[in-house]
């Protein structure tokens, strides 16, 4: 299947390339937004991303754009140490598209989607943690269906849990598909699977997709230089809270409200200034050849100056 790059036109426009720059493509993937950087200026990307699939895509990338392409093997959350470790004390600009990739998704071996019948992995890094199957055989009742509530806002959370404690060892993506569509039942109104939302929540919760994201966000403001831009461009609403959430409160809109990010003084001096002002959607025409990007938002910033 082919890879779209999600609101590449609009990520373009908020992050505007320019010669000389650095930018920081927090989530390489497939490629798409690195080699759109780098087509458009001569500039240099510092690519990072945790799934040692990316590491054979970035290294036939850099054939192509030499010493102005430098990967990384690593997690976009540790950026800070990442990028001064590859010899760059701030940077230009910083892009991050969270989530899974449709790539992942497309891969059967890898146990992100119950289109295929695969084991319960859902690792984005599969070299070391917890898998998927990790976390349903070995947790408690209760905190599995707290997890189900928490990070896929499933309503039927503990008679899910209830029905995986009774039913276990469960070790293949249709093996949990199939119990969760026994447990939940589908309104003819309701246009997903009933097992999306749990799907959803091991993966967050395997990946620590949301702690991710929030040190990711500290490390871009600590990375930017004067006006330096970030990009995020994320897919449900527990991401996009979070990045609402520090971006509001970095740019003085609002108290820190959030329960995941432990922010500084509510006094302190706005370090980022909203850019563009309100969120982006993805264009009527992308949704309707891309239907993968029709829940996707772009928020962006511009880094100030120190006070």
């Amino acid at each position: 299947m082919s890879h779209f790059p999600v609101m590449l036109p609009e990520v373009l426009a908020t992050l505007a390339p320019k010669d000389g720059e650095v930018y920081v493509d927090g989530t390489f993937g497939a490629g798409g937004y690195t080699r759109a950087f780098l087509e458009s200026a001569d500039c240099t990307v510092i690519a990072i991303d945790r799934d040692p699939a990316a590491i054979s895509r970035a290294n036939a990338m850099k054939d192509e754009f030499g010493e102005r392409l430098i990967f990384i093997h690593g997690r976009f959350g540790d950026a800070l140490e990442l990028v001064k470790a590859a010899g760059y004390e701030q940077i230009d600009g910083f892009v991050l598209d969270v989530g899974v990739s449709s790539m992942q998704f497309d891969e059967a071996q890898r146990g992100f989607s119950f289109r295929f019948d695969a084991p319960l992995d859902m690792r984005m890094d599969t070299s070391s943690g917890e898998t998927a199957a990790d976390l349903i055989n070995t947790l408690e009742e209760e905190d599995l269906a707290n997890l189900i509530y928490k990070y896929g806002d499933e309503r039927k959370s503990r008679y899910i849990a209830r029905a995986v404690v009774e039913r276990r060892p469960i070790t293949t993506t249709l093996q949990l598909a199939d119990l969760i569509r026994e447990v939940v039942f589908k309104s003819p109104k309701d246009k997903i699977d009933p097992a999306t939302r749990t799907f959803q929540a091991l993966r967050i919760a395997v990946n620590d997709e949301l702690g991710e994201l929030e040190r990711g966000l500290v490390a871009a403001e600590k990375l930017l230089k004067e006006g330096g831009r970030l990009v995020v461009v994320s897919f449900h609403s527990l991401e996009d809270g979070i990045v609402k959430s520090f971006l509001y409160e970095r740019a003085g809109k609002t108290p820190n409200v959030s329960k995941y990010l432990p922010l500084g003084p509510k006094e302190a001096d706005p370090t980022f200034t909203l850019s563009p002002k309100k969120p982006l959607d993805p264009s009527e025409s992308e949704t309707s050849h891309n239907p993968r990007s029709r829940s996707a938002r772009l928020r962006g910033a511009i880094r100030r100056g120190d006070a």
